[in-house]
């Protein structure tokens, strides 16, 4: 008896029947509510023509096109931004020592438990009203700021479990041929790490492009500041460029999955690690590694006392 069919039995053919219905039925249910808004939108007239014809203007794409580089801009620096806070948080909460590991503690329990919006206007409204200080934060700078804190404290959890739910073998052997903390945590535990969690922070980074749009509430001009703008205008089409926006960040987040689903297959099987046979996940950690001993041995890095061996 395999494994399978001790965890999962094989439905019979009335199940069979019935999951069919279930799904026939969830179909058109859907379908259905669809169906009902498309009719709604019809009815009160949102696909009149007039209700259009703002977006026939070259006008008004230009400034729809600059808008989503500042949403772009805006996420690619605190997508990057994140990931590097990220890492520098997660290797000081598994640090051993209690003067580094508490306060960093702390630190990533506060960022988290502190909404982004709340920190963008405490970055833009908050420091621009200090009396007397000539310096000036931007709204593009509190929006990066912001989502860096909130972003990297959430991606720090992130790899501190993906380190710790290795199994304890990982680091033990890293120290049993030689390498200090720091080499076992940068060639063993934290490629690992990231393999393992790559679909959590490629969630998160999507978190992080969405959140770009919390800042059109302290006037950034990004994609929803700019659809609010056009709902202004004649004709107020506030439901067409509503929907324009979300079919653009739609698109960035399905580009973004695709990226990170490339990028999940190239880990996967990357060339240069050798797998164990079946695709076996213990035996793809082994030979990770292995192959990592055998590239320190190379290297000649394999040191107790400070020399190589």
């Amino acid at each position: 008896m395999s494994g399978a069919s001790v965890l999962y039995d094989v439905p019979g053919p009335k199940a069979v029947r019935r999951n069919r219905l279930l799904g026939l039925v969830t179909v058109l249910v859907v379908l259905a509510v669809v169906g009902f808004i498309v009719y709604r939108f019809a009815v009160t007239g949102q696909f009149d023509a007039a209700r259009w014809n703002l977006f026939t203007y070259t006008l008004v794409w230009q400034g729809m096109a600059q808008a989503l580089w500042a949403t772009v801009s805006a996420f690619l620096a605190a997508g990057v931004g994140s990931i590097v806070l990220g890492f520098v948080l997660a290797i000081g909460r598994l640090s051993d020592h209690a003067w580094v590991r508490v306060p960093v503690t702390l630190v990533i329990e506060l960022l988290r438990a502190v909404p982004v919006l709340v920190m963008m206007m405490i970055f833009f409204y908050g420091v621009n009203s200090i009396p007397g200080s000539t310096f000036r934060m931007s709204a593009y700078a509190a929006v990066v700021i912001g989502l860096v804190l909130y972003n990297g404290s959430v991606l720090a959890e992130a790899l501190r479990a993906g380190v710790e739910a290795l199994p304890k073998g990982q680091k033990e052997a890293g120290y049993a041929i030689g390498l200090r903390k720091s080499g076992v945590m940068a060639f063993i535990l934290l490629p690992q790490a990231i393999r393992a969690m790559l679909p959590v922070i490629v969630a998160q980074l999507v978190v992080t492009l969405k959140d770009t749009a919390l800042g059109f509430i302290i006037t950034y001009p990004e994609l929803i500041y700019y659809a609010k703008y056009l709902s202004s205008q004649p004709g107020r089409p506030l439901l067409q460029a509503g929907l324009i926006v979300a079919v653009i960040y739609i698109s960035m987040c399905l580009l973004l999955s695709g990226v990170a689903k490339w990028l999940e297959v190239r880990t996967r099987r990357s060339p240069k690690v050798p797998h164990g046979p079946g695709g076996n996940a213990a035996a793809d950690d082994e030979s990770t590694l292995t192959e990592v001993i055998a590239l320190q041995g190379r290297a000649g890095r394999l040191d107790a006392g400070g020399g190589p061996r």
